[in-house]
């Protein structure tokens, strides 16, 4: 990680509460649609490790291909069981 990392945008899905997304802006406008409406939730900055253990190479690899990267959040009842 260094400070020259770029700014990862970190939204949630209105359409489904386990989806999050990245960006590489701060209106997320390449997120899509079908899962919107979508909101602000932070930002990472190039020198912060991302949340979940999730990798910053795969996510800024996802925002250079697609212009996004989605990520679902695990449901706890299915961690335990």
């Amino acid at each position: 990680m260094t400070v020259d990392a770029p700014r990862l945008f970190m939204f949630k899905s209105g359409a489904n509460d386990q989806l999050f997304g990245f960006a590489s802006d701060h209106t997320g406008a390449k997120l899509p649609e079908k899962f919107g409406p979508w909101s602000s939730i932070g930002v990472i900055r190039g020198d912060q490790r991302p949340p979940h253990g999730l990798k910053r190479d795969a996510i800024e690899d996802g925002i250079a291909q697609n212009g996004f990267q989605l990520w679902r959040k695990k449901d706890a009842a299915a961690k335990t069981a």
